[in-house]
């Protein structure tokens, strides 16, 4: 009759080996990345298809779910998902081989075809994950061989006995010539110990942790010797440390009154750290300025190419410029406002003189996003740019730098393109973006919003005055008038502070005596053109959420 610990040996010991096995191939495959495709670690390529093949609600869902850490969350499920897989392989491999080791080398498929249709897939790119699955097979198939045989009430396969048999028959017949016992002779480390209560099982097992173990820590200073080697983005962000920006030609001022300054309140201008990124990059590109340059191209007269140091040398304005995600909620917090230092796009554009039926510029990220935004958007007279400053500094590298698109009154996935290395002039109907292969809308102009950030959802209130607050924006157009409800009484007029510019949010407040109770908050705002919010509830796709932001609140 077999043990609950024998029993558990039979399955928890090979998943282990799957384990260590994936753990060192992990390991090396981020290693050979480090020293041979910075850009193709097996990591950040099955994450970047997995994003790319998701559908559009399963981002959704995670944006909503962890918002700006949705990155993090993607790559923790993916280790979560390899460990499983790999303690899997190691369970099958010991009745069925080459089962485990197949799977395992299903998985270094997978990496390779991620690695190889990357935009900026280079001639090795396909071997990190190579290197990953090979090693991880060799691995596996070292430490099924040491597993521990089972005893003989509980029959192990034939494959794993004999060599296991073999190795302690050799073991015996040296310890007898010495004089000493077979367990005796294998006891690792504990010479005053007793040998005769030492079984085979247990030295054998204690062996297989030990080459287990010894796996995962090789594993891990692979790793870790990636990280180290991975000097590319330290260096790019040392090169950014070093960079003084040009002084604008023309500054964008905040004035004073643009501020409300209420506790909670969302600062008029997001500080850099607490912007919002949602991109697809799950590393973050390291492109060394020096090596940069923007190629305009396509439906044009000539084609233009600028470096940075000629984009530098450019009369560079300050513009101060809302940027919303499109898949922010009603009331969520995917959107922000920087001072932004750049050059306008439209003098770019017109240097490469368009032909009369473009209408499109599909904008391309040197990681190989796209994006689709109206030729004409970037030829009026509002503040399309490419930056290269945000907030008085250069840009932080996962905010685009060294330069981004930043164009007022669209939402992000149609024009605010990062690292961006090419614009292509086109048609809509002979060219889409990556979002628009997934079902967004083409054009993506930001809707009309507002939001309440004062006081938080839930909170407990005194009875009495109760200062309500929060921002609106209606990009390009600009915001006439807030209006906040409470409960289902007439809405009454909120006190806006002063704006930006039509290309901002703007703050406002409202002052309410509460009296005690439960009580629901709404605010809507009405734009310059004289649009209304509406209050119709719509989801963020195919091109932005719509409905009114409210606050359930109790006072007392």
């Amino acid at each position: 009759m077999t043990s609950g610990n024998e029993r558990a040996q039979h399955w928890l010991l090979p998943a282990a080996a799957g384990v260590a096995s994936v753990a060192l191939g992990t390991g090396v495959g981020e290693l050979t990345a480090a020293m041979l495709a910075p850009a193709s670690s097996p990591f950040v390529v099955v994450g970047s298809l997995l994003i790319d093949l998701a559908p559009p609600w399963a981002k959704d869902a995670a944006i909503a779910l962890f918002g700006t850490a949705d990155k993090a969350a993607l790559l923790v499920g993916i280790g979560i998902v390899l460990l499983a897989v790999a303690g899997a392989a190691g369970v099958l491999e010991v009745p069925r081989p080459p089962l485990g080791r197949l799977l395992i080398g299903l998985l270094g498929v997978v990496g390779v075809v991620a690695a190889a249709t990357r935009a900026n897939a280079t001639m090795l790119a396909f071997a990190p994950s190579a290197v990953a699955a090979i090693s991880a097979v060799l691995a596996l198939q070292f430490l099924v061989r040491r597993l521990p045989v089972a005893p003989a009430t509980s029959p192990a396969p034939a494959r794993s006995l004999a060599p296991a048999t073999s190795r302690r028959t050799d073991a015996a017949t040296r310890g007898a010539g010495a004089g000493a016992s077979p367990e005796a002779s294998f006891d690792p480390g504990s010479g005053a110990a007793d040998a005769a209560t030492v079984s085979p099982a247990t030295v054998d097992r204690r062996r297989f942790l030990g080459w287990a173990g010894g796996a995962v820590a090789v594993g891990a200073v692979a790793a870790l010797g990636g990280y180290l080697l991975q000097a590319g983005s330290r260096a790019v962000t040392a090169i950014r440390d070093t960079i003084t920006l040009p002084r604008p030609t023309a500054t964008a001022p905040v004035p004073a009154a643009a501020e409300l300054g209420i506790d909670g309140l969302a600062p008029v201008i997001t500080p850099n750290a607490q912007f919002y990124r949602i991109d697809t990059a799950l590393a973050v590109p390291a492109v060394d300025p020096s090596d940069w340059s923007l190629r305009i191209h396509g439906m044009v007269e000539r084609e233009v190419t600028l470096t940075w140091d000629e984009l530098l040398a450019l009369p560079l304005d300050e513009s101060v410029t809302t940027l919303a995600c499109v898949s922010n909620e009603v009331g969520g917090g995917l959107i922000g406002n920087a001072v932004w230092l750049g050059y306008p796009i439209r003098e770019l554009i017109a240097r490469a003189a368009p032909s009369a039926d473009a209408d499109m510029v599909l904008s391309r990220s040197v990681d190989g996003f796209t994006a689709s935004t109206p030729l004409a958007v970037l030829e009026d007279d509002r503040d399309a740019i490419l930056a290269v400053g945000m907030n008085g500094e250069p840009l932080p590298p996962e905010h685009g730098f060294p330069v981004r698109m930043v164009v007022p009154g669209l939402y992000g996935y149609v024009s605010a393109t990062k690292w961006v290395v090419d614009l292509e002039v086109t048609r809509f109907d002979r060219a889409t973006a990556y979002w628009t292969d997934r079902g967004w809308s083409e054009r993506g102009p930001i809707k009309l919003s507002s939001r309440i950030d004062v006081p938080r959802g839930g909170q407990s209130l005194t009875a009495g005055p109760v200062t309500v607050a929060g921002v609106a924006w209606r990009q390009h157009v600009g915001i006439d008038r807030v209006e906040v409800q409470v409960d289902d009484g007439a809405w009454q007029p909120a006190t806006l502070a002063t704006a930006i510019s039509i290309d901002t949010w703007v703050q406002w407040h409202y002052e309410w005596d509460a009296p005690a109770g439960t009580h629901t908050l709404r605010v809507r705002a009405t734009g310059a053109d004289g649009e209304v919010q509406t209050s119709r509830v719509q989801g963020v796709v195919p091109d932005g959420a719509t409905g009114l932001h409210e606050r359930s609140v109790e006072v007392r």
